[in-house]
């Protein structure tokens, strides 16, 4: 059996992980806009290293999950809400399974094409949306160490924020379905759109469940 102090250092070891975990998403998430950039100057080998860059971060994110889980095994049932952080934890992991789709896709599509299409900005801004959507999620894991209440309140910005990402993703959508002539491009430029949509989406989620996390402790 855990004494109430073994159990109050192995929630504060499990929370250190989690921390980790959505700190290598948020870096991979902000490669996205590098990758962007690289996109706009054709920029072949700032767009590899993007890839490559997002690649480890996701491979790291796999490492802390299981990290994650094998604290989690080893505390067993004292902690009560052990579900709620092995939830979270794969929302986060699959957030940087969607960063890395997206990375790979924009560094296999033309800017010519987004540009001859007039989307550039709106796809700029959809990347940075979804960038600061991981900005505001780490910010509620770190506020779940020191104050669970402040985390509550600052899941809010995140469902805000997800309810305009939804809007913008909708009216890029409509964008590239009646701008872009190329079939290839107007999958990839589509598949894009909804794997930033799905990445927001999945934070949203392991927000709520940061949510539930919070009001357990």
């Amino acid at each position: 059996m855990f004494s109430g102090e073994a159990e109050i250092q192995a929630r504060r070891k499990t929370l250190a992980v989690l921390q980790d975990e959505v700190r290598r998403v948020l870096d991979a998430s902000r490669e996205l806009v590098q990758l962007y950039g690289a996109l706009q100057k054709s920029d072949t080998a700032g767009l590899q290293g993007s890839v490559e860059r997002v690649r480890k971060a996701e491979e790291d994110t796999e490492q802390l999950r299981r990290m994650l889980t094998r604290e989690l095994a080893e505390i067993g049932t004292m902690m009560i809400n052990r579900e709620d952080f092995l939830r979270t934890a794969y929302n986060v992991e699959e957030m940087s399974g969607y960063i890395a789709g997206v990375a790979f896709k924009l560094s296999q599509i033309k800017y010519s094409s987004v540009k001859k299409a007039g989307i550039g900005d709106d796809l700029r801004d959809l990347i940075d949306m979804a960038v600061e959507s991981v900005q505001r999620l780490n910010e509620v894991v770190r506020a779940l160490a020191i104050n669970p209440i402040h985390a509550i309140d600052l899941s809010n910005s995140v469902q805000k924020l997800e309810r305009q990402v939804d809007d913008k993703y909708r009216t890029l959508t409509s964008k590239i379905m009646s701008e872009i002539d190329s079939f290839k491009e107007l999958l990839l430029l589509r598949d894009i759109v909804q794997g930033i949509e799905d990445l927001v989406d999945n934070c949203l989620s392991a927000t709520d469940s940061i949510t539930i996390l919070a009001l357990g402790l």
